[in-house]
């Protein structure tokens, strides 16, 4: 397959820093692998912002094209699994760190990472859930394995205005639970009710305490901050409550003591959306065109310019941003 040069947000390594720019590319210049696809969208998440501005040290190749999603149709295909036309999505693996990405007009990844577009989804709706919704998606059926039921107690669900979260906010309310959404903005709070939230909990007036078990509050947690927020949560879950941990937005360090796991049997259970093994990745994605499908889309999600993609990764790192940010590509041909 050959074709003129189309755009892409590459990264590249200068002075020891990370630094982005648009560039022209070809085929000949991006990761082998056996399809390509001609891009409609791709997403920004935390760790794309991180990746393009330097602020984590999460490239581990330079140059390389961002983006850890893509969803489009198509171009061609030398795996017999995958035909030119068909629409589909990737999200995690290698793309946008190690191996090039999403945002850039066509996208070359290994068959192995290419997940047919489950029927019920459309291509935007794909890319407003992208990593995001995976990840939510994931820790909810997660969760649910360890035991975890409406009937069981309320959900908390940390960072609450963030895309993992918000979406995780809306499936959870969508399949019954009581959702409590732990804030740090105010500003944020008819928002949050609006994706099912029954209980808003300021940050600012959250009392962690101090001593290694409090009152038993969740019987499950949504967690996207770590630090001591995650450290409070083990000290505040009932019994055989489940926290799913996703996040490290307040800091990496996880300070806690035992009694939460062995007088509670609390379960701490890590997610890694990236490295998903097909068979669970496929599940997954059909599981958010059908029961995890969150009806409130469009109050998530807002479009970006692919030509605006910059401006995007400080209001991420900032805090400026709530929802998904949707990055309309749609390469010519």
């Amino acid at each position: 397959m050959t074709m003129d040069k189309f755009s892409a947000y590459r990264i590249f390594e200068q002075d020891g820093k990370s630094a982005g720019r648009f560039v022209d590319l070809t085929l000949d210049d991006l990761d082998p692998g056996e399809v390509v696809i001609r891009a409609h969208y791709s997403s920004v998440n935390y760790k794309d912002a991180l990746a393009a501005t330097g602020a984590g040290k999460v490239i581990r190749r330079f140059p390389c094209v961002g983006g850890i999603d893509v969803s489009g149709t198509v171009a061609s295909s030398s795996d017999p699994r995958f035909k030119a036309g068909e629409q589909v999505l990737v999200t995690g693996y290698d793309m946008g760190v190690a191996h090039d990405g999403g945002y850039a007009g066509y996208v070359r990844v290994p068959a192995d990472w290419v997940v047919p577009l489950p029927q019920g989804l459309t291509l935007f709706d794909a890319m407003v859930l992208g990593t995001a919704g995976f990840t939510a998606a994931l820790a909810i059926h997660r969760m649910e394995q360890n035991g975890l039921r409406p009937e069981n107690g309320k959900v908390i669900v940390t960072g609450a205005t963030g895309g993992v979260s918000s979406l995780g906010i809306v499936m959870l309310a969508q399949l019954g639970y009581h959702v409590v959404a732990l804030t740090g903005k105010d500003s944020g709070h008819e928002y949050l009710k609006s994706l099912g939230a029954a209980e808003i909990l300021s940050r600012q007036e959250l009392v962690m305490g101090t001593r290694p078990l409090e009152k038993s509050l969740w019987a499950g947690a949504l967690d996207s901050v770590g630090g001591k927020t995650l450290g409070w949560l083990t000290r505040t879950m009932q019994q055989n409550g489940t926290i799913a941990s996703f996040g490290n937005a307040g800091g990496i360090e996880l300070n806690t003591n035992v009694l939460p796991f062995i007088l509670r049997g609390v379960h701490l259970i890590g997610i890694d959306s990236a490295a998903t093994a097909m068979p669970l990745r496929s599940l997954i994605w059909q599981r958010l065109a059908t029961d995890l499908h969150p009806g409130k889309l469009s109050l998530i999600a807002h479009n970006v310019p692919f030509a605006e993609l910059p401006q995007v990764f400080p209001e991420m790192l900032q805090g400026k941003l709530r929802g998904r940010s949707v990055v309309e590509i749609k390469a010519p041909g």
